[in-house]
């Protein structure tokens, strides 16, 4: 078990126990990502809904931002951070070395100053609309398919810093995990949020596929901050993708 709490402590801040705060276990952790990514999608579901309770219907927005802090708050900012970085090394318009330097960077941007904002903004806005929609549930999902998405990138991408914590990861997503991963997110997709959550789930992953070429292409492989922006950039799309798919209700 100590791989899932490796993996509950990486990716949320929700409590671990004491043994989870070493690396033992590290390499096998990523086949719990997408079933941590279901956790958090429930707890953010679940905050969602208290606030929409506390503060009415009326007050749609509110919850929104409510929601959208909560899951900044509960990955500690972590993908989001990534996103940034990458958005400030890629907008560089420099070389793969000089845009890699940037992202190593502990300083932001403007580029990744802007990128941030809009990300949270389309998320609130669609957190918001599907809040409207009473589909407030299809919530719980999005974090898997975007961790599902991630583990396909483990496995079929190149991770180029030789001492990133990246690094030993490929190893333990085997064809095995990658395909009962990819079920169970699939499953918790469909049964979420149907067959507009089947759909959103392939896009995503369409859409990580793609993105993984292009990273590799301009950067050589994925580093963290990379991994980071594919949860980011692949949450976000999944949530936009069934509002499209909207009509009048999701569930």
């Amino acid at each position: 078990m100590n791989a899932f709490w490796q993996a509950v402590g990486f990716l949320t801040r929700f409590p671990v126990p004491k043994r989870a705060q070493t690396l033992e276990g590290w390499n096998g952790s990523p086949k719990y990502y997408p079933l941590v990514g279901l956790l958090l999608g429930l707890s953010i579901w679940l905050v969602g809904s208290l606030s929409a309770w506390l503060f009415g219907h009326a007050s749609l927005p509110i919850v929104a931002v409510v929601a959208v802090t909560f899951w900044i708050y509960a990955t500690g900012a972590l993908h989001l951070d990534g996103w940034m970085d990458l958005a400030d090394g890629l907008g560089s318009q420099r070389g793969r070395e000089r845009a890699l330097e940037i992202m190593k960077d502990s300083r932001v941007g403007a580029m990744g100053v802007v990128a941030a904002i809009v990300l949270i903004l389309l998320k609130v806005a669609a957190v918001q609309q599907l809040a409207a929609a009473g589909a407030l549930a299809a919530l719980a999902a999005v974090p898997a398919m975007a961790r599902a998405a991630l583990l396909a990138a483990i496995r079929f991408f190149p991770y180029i810093q030789q001492q990133g914590l990246g690094s030993g990861l490929r190893g333990g997503v085997t064809p095995a995990v990658l395909l009962v991963n990819g079920v169970l997110a699939l499953a918790a997709s469909f049964g979420i949020a149907g067959w507009q959550g089947a759909i959103a789930f392939a896009a995503v992953l369409l859409a990580g596929w793609l993105f993984g070429l292009y990273i590799v292409r301009r950067l050589g492989g994925f580093t963290g901050d990379v991994y980071g922006a594919l949860i980011e950039g692949a949450e976000t799309l999944a949530l936009l993708v069934l509002l499209v798919l909207m009509d009048g209700r999701l569930l």
